[in-house]
């Protein structure tokens, strides 16, 4: 029955073909080549072999420094502790690559989204997927989602706040460069112009010395700073950022390198395996929520 079609299907085929013109015979060419493209494997081109990588046989992974925990460790992304130096590592060895074969290079945030080429092949760095920044690089699928969070110092008046709207007169710090400084503006609407730090150095500085009432930042590093980095602060609560906060790994505009990480991120999602880091290093006490 089967040869019996297939004799059938192919004198239909030859009839067709004496009947058209030679523009539908070159069409039928270009559409069997077409075909045959796209029936090419999707996993072939992300084997290790055949990816497009800034040093052959190693992946290059940017992020800035100094490398907070609970992201990184003792400031050594390259130790696998950490919620992104993990995720890193997961991502590194779905593609292929050991441990040994990832090379960690320091990239400064603004840096990291600025157009042009990189010298990494992705970098991870808390940076937040927005359309303006995605005109200029390319964005995996998100790996994390993150709330912003209010931290001040025990006492202040902005520690005693229990709404968005009791923060609106405070004086507020954000580091430049990241979606904290948007949620303030379009979250708290603040009377005065929240005041911008060039890194997180400075903006915690800020805070310490009172320059400013309280900083805005996401939530897991809030939990850092109010246990390690600030004595006698608190997270006043936590705040849903307009239209979310998803981190993404940063790659270079058109990098034939996206597709693959996507594939890699999609296997550790399925498999649990972001949940399981995320709840690994990212655990804390949950913040009350403003509105």
């Amino acid at each position: 029955m089967r040869t019996l079609l297939i004799s059938l299907l192919l004198a239909a085929a030859l009839g067709v073909a004496a009947c058209g013109s030679s523009d539908d015979t070159s069409s039928g060419s270009a559409g069997t080549a077409a075909s045959t493209a796209a029936a090419k494997p999707a996993a072939a081109a992300c084997d290790k072999a055949s990816l497009p990588l800034k040093s052959s046989g190693t992946l290059t992974v940017g992020t800035d420094k100094p490398a907070y925990p609970p992201y990184f460790e003792d400031d050594k992304p390259t130790n696998g502790k950490g919620f992104e130096s993990a995720v890193a590592y997961a991502v590194a060895k779905q593609l292929g690559f050991a441990a040994n074969e990832v090379k960690w290079i320091v990239v400064p945030f603004n840096n990291s989204y600025a157009p042009g080429a990189k010298k990494f092949d992705f970098d991870i760095n808390q940076i937040s997927i927005s359309p303006k920044r995605a005109e200029r690089v390319d964005f995996s699928t998100p790996y994390f989602a993150a709330p912003q969070a209010v931290v001040a110092t025990k006492g202040s008046a902005a520690a005693g706040a229990t709404s968005l709207a009791d923060l609106a007169k405070a004086k507020l710090g954000v580091q430049v460069g990241t979606t904290s400084l948007d949620a303030v503006n379009a979250s708290i609407k603040p009377s005065s112009q929240p005041q911008v730090f060039n890194d997180s150095n400075d903006t915690v500085r800020a805070l310490k010395v009172k320059r400013v009432d309280a900083i805005v930042t996401d939530l897991p590093t809030a939990f850092y700073l109010t246990a390690a980095q600030v004595p006698n602060s608190k997270i006043v609560g936590q705040f849903q950022a307009p239209g979310g906060d998803q981190w993404g790994l940063l790659l270079e505009k058109g990098s034939k390198l996206t597709t693959c990480v996507n594939q890699a991120l999609d296997k550790l999602s399925k498999a649990g395996e972001l949940e399981r880091l995320q709840k690994q290093w990212m655990g804390g006490d949950a913040a009350p929520e403003l509105h």
